[in-house]
């Protein structure tokens, strides 16, 4: 009788079990195959032995650059934008034994956007001059894109309503960037202001600053896509 009990009791926990990995592999699963009404690929430059343009104030690209990225990532994602990043810490795209790590890593990033085919790439950077007075966000596309002029111009106009509404830089062609020329998606670059400028460049490591720059890019992005592909309405704020 005891064994029979034993036994019973067994095949119970065996059959709570069962359901409970059931249940956790089909919530797994869902998670897995949501859905999302776009896909964005978002490139924060640089990183690793890289460091891009270093600020007056020492401030390293690379950095402010994923700072800003993983802000857009967590705002997009709330509004059911699949977000594939190209680096989430500190790291190159080069191997260690590259002998050109530069190029390579450029190459890598082509190659992820190529397997992605996101509905855009958004690449963010910052950018520098010798002459400390130069600042303002601006935004650069492949010049014979007529789609990343499109892009570019709505991102421009909410960097500037966001950011600083007496900067009058435009959105700009440009046929001489790698990832430019060399992408197979939409793709524009975010320069979201100079660390050579002393103002702009304590602005860009402040999280609240960051936090402002990563809504203007939401919101432009999100305008692109909604005329792209009209779904409901969506505020990044």
């Amino acid at each position: 009788m005891k064994r029979k009990i034993i036994e019973l009791s067994m095949a119970v926990f065996l059959l709570i079990g069962v359901f409970f990995l059931a249940r956790e592999g089909a919530e797994m699963a869902a998670g897995e195959n949501k859905d999302y009404d776009y896909t964005v690929v978002l490139d924060p430059g640089h990183g690793g032995s890289d460091p891009g343009k270093v600020g007056v104030h020492k401030e390293q690209e690379k950095e402010i650059n994923l700072q800003i990225a993983l802000l857009v990532k967590e705002i997009l994602e709330q509004e059911k934008v699949k977000v594939i990043m190209t680096r989430e810490s500190d790291k190159g795209l080069a191997d260690e034994s590259a002998s050109n790590k530069k190029v390579q890593d450029l190459k890598h990033r082509c190659s992820l956007i190529h397997q992605v085919q996101p509905d855009c790439v958004i690449s963010i950077h910052q950018n520098s001059y010798p002459d400390a007075s130069v600042k303002g966000a601006q935004v650069f596309y492949y010049e014979d894109s007529q789609e990343g002029k499109i892009l570019a111009d709505i991102l421009q106009k909410h960097l500037v309503e966001s950011l600083d509404k007496e900067n009058h830089r435009q959105a700009k062609g440009n046929r001489s960037y790698y990832l430019l020329k060399k992408t197979d998606a939409l793709t524009v670059i975010v320069e979201c202001g100079f660390l050579s400028h002393p103002e702009e460049a304590a602005q860009l490591t402040s999280k609240e600053y960051q936090k402002k720059v990563a809504a203007a890019i939401c919101e432009g992005t999100m305008e692109y896509l909604k005329e792209k592909l009209p779904l409901a309405p969506v505020s990044c704020l």
